[in-house]
């Protein structure tokens, strides 16, 4: 690959998420600023600095950051359970939007769950060699399997419950974060492994041939 390429190609990957990530704050500003119910306050600016789109966007989030913090809080007390499984059952009752509310559930329970609750990596082996990452899921069969989920890359919300015996897989000494990132970036990732040492040319460079040894 000639020097060009590569140099953009490096630019690109630091560029590219920034200004995604960029376009998404924007546009959730522009969305929250432009709610109906905010339209009294002022367009203009308060205290003759902060303009009225900043305190509308404010407001929004304080209110909202009150409201995440109080239903976690009630989350964790026995109410708090029994609204969580009649809205469960409610949503389930409702067709086509069951499928909607189930997946949106899934995905931000594995997106907003700490890494240190999800049980070690192992290692399975499937056929002819052949090894994939699991994880254990804390939980075993009556007749003594554990039950292991198998993500999918680079969409670790799908994958697979298998039931294996324990003498079937096998555990490393990687961490919870180093398996992830391997699945989420269908194995590009870097990790805190560096892996076996090899010996890369750079098709561009010149190479000179050495004599065989006399």
């Amino acid at each position: 690959m000639s020097s060009w390429k590569r140099d953009a190609g490096s630019g690109l990957i630091v560029l590219a998420p920034l200004l995604v990530t960029a376009y998404i704050v924007a546009w959730l500003f522009l969305k929250i600023a432009n709610l109906p119910f905010l339209g009294d306050i002022s367009e203009t600016t308060f205290f003759g600095v902060i303009p009225g789109d900043l305190v509308r966007v404010g407001i929004v989030l304080v209110v909202f950051s009150m409201l995440v913090l109080s239903v976690g809080y009630l989350m964790r007390t026995t109410v708090g359970g029994i609204v969580e499984n009649t809205i469960d059952g409610i949503m389930n009752r409702l067709p086509g939007l069951r499928i909607v509310y189930n997946a949106s559930k899934m995905a931000a329970e594995t997106a907003l769950s700490d890494t240190n609750q999800l049980q070690k990596p192992v290692k399975i082996e499937t056929w002819n060699g052949l090894r994939m990452t699991a994880f254990k899921t804390g939980k075993s069969t009556d007749d003594g399997r554990e039950l292991l989920f198998l993500p999918t890359a680079p969409n670790i919300t799908t994958g697979f419950v298998v039931e294996v015996e324990p003498d079937q897989f096998t555990e490393t000494d990687e961490s919870v974060e180093d398996a992830l990132t391997r699945i989420l970036s269908a194995g590009f990732g870097e990790n805190s492994d560096a892996g076996i040492p090899i010996n890369v040319t750079d098709e561009g460079e010149d190479r000179t041939e050495t004599p065989p040894p006399t």
